[in-house]
């Protein structure tokens, strides 16, 4: 971690900060391989069961930072090999993160920045927040993910539009798409995200992660396929402590207390 991402534990929650305010979180070489260590850091421990990835100051991620991209570019660089070393790595390690991941923005989601949002798993935002799908602006087509993420959240043709017209989409209208779960008070956000994920962490983190991993698969196989891969997930969560506490907590009218094993 370096200071352009922070991370703060508070319990079973874990916190990744952008924290570049002063250029609305654009993301940087650099900045893009501590978010790398940082969301690999949370997935891989165990005392972490959820994960809030926020902006620090008025944005959430403007995302890429052009300055760099453009001084890249005049030096004869290859900027978008980006794509590939960081962007589709960093989407990755989110979307198949064995535990829940919130992004709670506090304003600006744009271009790798939104498509970051997306690839989470709640998306809580302020009133005053707002998305761009901004790769059209640059001469881009759609990179981390957002071809794959935006379509399944909005309908291809929304998703088409959205992307071609690259216009920015208020939290009032991204919450009417389905782009977001919820919008909250600007000052109310950070509590809102917290609370979130504290019940988030509280819960069936196994169950969970079986979710993810089965909506993930059946997206992109046949639904006899898909129905087996749900039979494989059952068989292995039936196995485990969680199952049993949570029916036995059940049968005997209780709360179940999950330990994520």
């Amino acid at each position: 971690m370096t200071n352009s991402v922070l991370r703060q534990t508070d319990g079973a929650v874990a916190t990744i900060t952008i924290n570049r305010p002063e250029a609305r979180n654009a993301l940087t070489a650099e900045t893009k391989i501590s978010l790398l260590e940082a969301l690999r850091d949370c997935s891989g421990d165990e005392t972490v069961r959820a994960v809030i990835l926020t902006g620090a100051g008025p944005a959430f991620c403007s995302g890429q930072d052009l300055r760099e991209h453009a001084e890249l570019l005049a030096a004869g660089g290859d900027p978008l090999s980006t794509v590939r070393e960081h962007y589709n790595p960093i989407i990755e390690t989110v979307t198949a993160m064995p535990k829940p991941v919130i992004a709670a923005l506090p304003g600006v989601a744009a271009g790798a920045g939104a498509s970051l949002a997306f690839a989470c798993d709640f998306r809580v935002a302020a009133e005053r927040a707002s998305m761009l799908l901004a790769f059209a602006r640059v001469g881009l087509g759609a990179d981390s993910g957002a071809s794959w993420t935006l379509q399944r959240l909005v309908g291809p043709a929304k998703a088409a539009e959205l992307l071609m017209l690259a216009e920015p989409v208020d939290s009032a209208s991204a919450l009417r798409m389905g782009l977001l779960t919820s919008v909250v008070p600007d000052d109310q956000l950070a509590t809102v995200a917290a609370d979130l994920a504290a019940r988030l962490a509280a819960g069936p983190t196994l169950a969970y992660a079986a979710i993810k991993q089965s909506l993930q698969f059946a997206a992109a196989h046949r639904l006899s396929e898909s129905l087996e891969k749900e039979a494989e997930l059952q068989t292995r969560l039936g196995a485990s402590a969680d199952h049993r506490a949570a029916t036995l907590a059940f049968v005997n009218k209780q709360t179940p207390t999950y330990q994520g094993r």
